[in-house]
C-alpha cells in the first residue's frame, strides 16, 4: 500500500460522523518520528552478553535473503533493504505494510 493511501486512510479515520476533521493532517506533517531499520533479533542470557568481546558474533533470527523491517516509532510500517547513497547508509522500501497489519510490532 503506497504511503499516500495510508495517509488517506488516516484522514478518513480521523473524521467525525458529521464529516468534520478531528485532526488536521497538516497539523501532523511536521511531527518528528524515529525511523529505524531492524536487521534481526535474538535472545541471549546476561551471562552470554557479558562474555562478548570485540569480534564476537551473535546469530540473528533472519536469513540474509529476507527484507529488513522498517519501523516508525517502533511500529512495523514497511520492509526494505539497506543501501548506500553518497557514502551514507539508507533504506530502500521493498514493500509497505497494509493498514490491517499496522500496529503490529516486529516478531509478532
Amino acid at each position: 500500500m503506497p504511503m499516500a493511501d495510508i495517509l488517506e486512510n488516516f484522514r478518513a479515520e480521523t473524521q467525525s460522523s458529521s464529516g468534520a476533521s478531528l485532526v488536521g493532517l497538516g497539523d501532523l506533517m511536521d511531527l518528528p518520528v524515529l525511523v529505524a531499520l531492524e536487521v534481526g533479533r535474538t535472545n541471549i542470557s546476561i551471562r552470554e552478553l557479558l562474555q562478548l568481546t570485540a569480534g564476537s558474533v551473535i546469530g540473528l533470527d533472519r536469513d540474509t535473503s529476507e527484507a529488513f523491517d522498517v519501523l516508525v516509532n517502533g511500529t512495523l510500517v514497511a520492509h526494505g533493504e539497506a543501501v548506500v547513497v553518497n557514502d551514507k547508509c539508507a533504506i530502500r522500501f521493498t514493500d509497505v505494510i497494509g493498514a490491517a497489519e499496522h500496529g503490529r510490532r516486529p516478531g509478532q
